[in-house]
């Protein structure tokens, strides 16, 4: 069998300090295997250390080491689709003259080679099957480096290991390969892996040669630095209205649902840690329209921010690129767990899913949120009419918390009102907000919100007409009466259902 096997596995590399526990296993994993078969993998998530693990096992065992440049080179002398040639010439050459070739990237290779417009579909199974025979009739030994999964020849042959999910361990043992002492002991690993459990090796480093240029770093600032670089929502936070939690008036209960089962799993690290809180996974905020579900979304958005990822009307159910999208945003989502994934008027998407492709995607997802992967990830929707959401979408065990956004009452029309009259100068800002509160029965948030805005634009009209000012009141009154008359008038006119062409306003 040649010397590649005579080397222990517990030979002390030279470099052997660079790997984290993670990748020490999955080398250690392959070199006690060699000896057992012919065909083995080793599998990671894009940025892990793969390659740099794959170099060690070379380092250890001997052999060869060949990937995409020697793969370049060998298709530089043929035709341009001459993949499969130029890799089963490249890998028998390497199989000639060692023991043991270990094969990087063979995903880049199928990836082109399995593309759709590619015109020999299937050929590089064939010359997998044919250089995996090669080797095991002249006893040398193949490993393979891939990107999620293996072809299928290589798949069903080959015993696979694969680079865990970075704990917290990984962590400090990278920032301390990087950092300086003085700067890796200020830090609280655990605390940082809390925050982004799946960042990269690739992604760590980059951080750690960034922060290292700075002085007095400690922990929160290696946190805001993952949470403006590397964790990154869909949503420009800066584009959107800011609101509090303490800015919302009558939902008082939803307010402390959500503080209770949504922000503090989030924030409070410790505790959560402690407990083992969970966020819920899935949640439904109804409610009819106006009654401040999208508001609540802007100050989760606001407060969790670039752990929030938004789906809403702009992604077209049914369009060309709908699912690609919706898949880029939970994709986004587990990689920066905890996260929540707001899909805004989820009922108005499900009336234009024709084929109901999108909601057995998202049974889908919700159900895969019960993995150990993705647990930290909440979905939460939003809907005008929960009544028109599948059955199967609400059941007991997708939403786990169902929460209802009610119009407000007198007390809670006053105190908004209030709020929204308190920064208007005199005499406008002392209007009555209880007797405009009793006038207002019936009326939502949204529409407060329009009346005090046509109140001040009828105000003004006066006041810049040069008209005799009424009592400031009045202004207002005569706003609510629009707000009802257009209401009629939209009831009468019974609008036909918006689907396709809908688009919410999260913004």
């Amino acid at each position: 069998m040649g010397h590649v096997f005579l080397r222990p596995i517990e030979m002390k590399l030279q470099n052997d300090i660079l790997l984290t526990p993670a990748q020490k296993r999955a080398m250690e994993g392959i070199l006690g295997g060699l000896p057992a078969g012919d065909v083995f993998v080793l599998r990671s998530a894009p940025g892990m250390g793969r390659t740099t693990v794959l170099q060690r096992v070379h380092d250890a065992a001997g052999g060869t080491l060949v990937g995409v440049r020697e793969f370049m080179r060998s298709l530089a002398a043929r035709e341009p689709a001459a993949i499969e040639e130029a890799f089963l010439d490249m890998v028998e050459q390497a199989l000639a003259a060692h023991q043991l070739v270990i094969v990087d990237d063979l995903h880049l290779v199928a990836n082109t080679a399995n593309n759709y417009k590619y015109p020999r579909a299937h050929l590089l199974d064939a010359a997998l099957t044919g250089i995996m025979g090669e080797a095991a009739a002249w006893r040398k030994k193949l490993v393979f480096g891939v990107e999620d999964e293996a072809p299928w020849p290589v798949r069903r042959r080959a015993y696979t290991w694969e680079i865990d999910a970075f704990g917290v361990e990984d962590f400090e043992c990278i920032c301390r390969s990087l950092l300086p002492v003085e700067v890796a002991d200020r830090l609280d690993y655990a605390q940082i892996h809390r925050f982004a459990p799946a960042l990269s090796a690739q992604r760590l480093k980059n951080a750690c040669n960034w922060m290292a240029r700075e002085s007095g770093i400690e922990t929160a600032g290696f946190i805001e630095y993952l949470r403006s670089h590397d964790v990154a929502s869909n949503v420009e936070i800066e584009e959107v209205q800011r609101v509090d939690w303490k800015d919302l008036k009558g939902v008082d209960e939803v307010i402390r649902e959500l503080e209770a089962k949504i922000a503090l799993p989030f924030e409070n690290g410790p505790l959560s840690a402690e407990l083992r809180l969970k966020p819920k996974r899935g949640v439904l905020l109804a409610g009819p329209p106006g009654t401040g579900k999208t508001t609540i979304g802007r100050a989760l958005a606001h407060r969790l921010k670039s752990k929030f990822f938004l789906i809403d009307g702009t992604m077209v159910a049914g369009s060309g690129d709908f699912y690609e999208d919706v898949g880029k945003v939970f994709e986004a989502a587990h990689r920066n767990a905890p996260s929540v994934v707001f899909i805004d008027d989820a009922d108005v998407i499900f009336e234009g899913d024709g084929d109901r492709g999108f909601y057995r995607y998202l049974l889908t997802i919700l159900d895969g949120l019960e993995s150990a992967s993705a647990e930290r990830v909440c979905v939460m929707m939003t809907a005008m009419n929960a009544g028109s959401l599948p059955a199967a979408m609400v059941r007991s065990g997708r939403v786990e918390l169902w929460l209802e956004t009610r119009l407000p009452d007198a007390d809670a029309r006053a105190a908004i009102l209030n709020g929204m009259l308190s920064g208007l100068p005199q005499p406008i800002g002392a209007a009555d907000s209880g007797r405009l509160a009793g006038a207002s029965h019936g009326l939502t948030g949204a529409d407060l919100k329009n009346i005090v805005e046509d109140g001040k634009l009828l105000y003004a009209h006066d006041r810049a007409g040069g008209t005799a000012l009424r009592a400031v009141e009045e202004y207002f009154l005569e706003a609510i009466a629009t707000v009802r008359a257009n209401r009629r008038s939209y009831a009468r006119s019974k609008p036909p259902k918006m689907t396709e062409t809908v688009k919410m306003g999260f913004s």
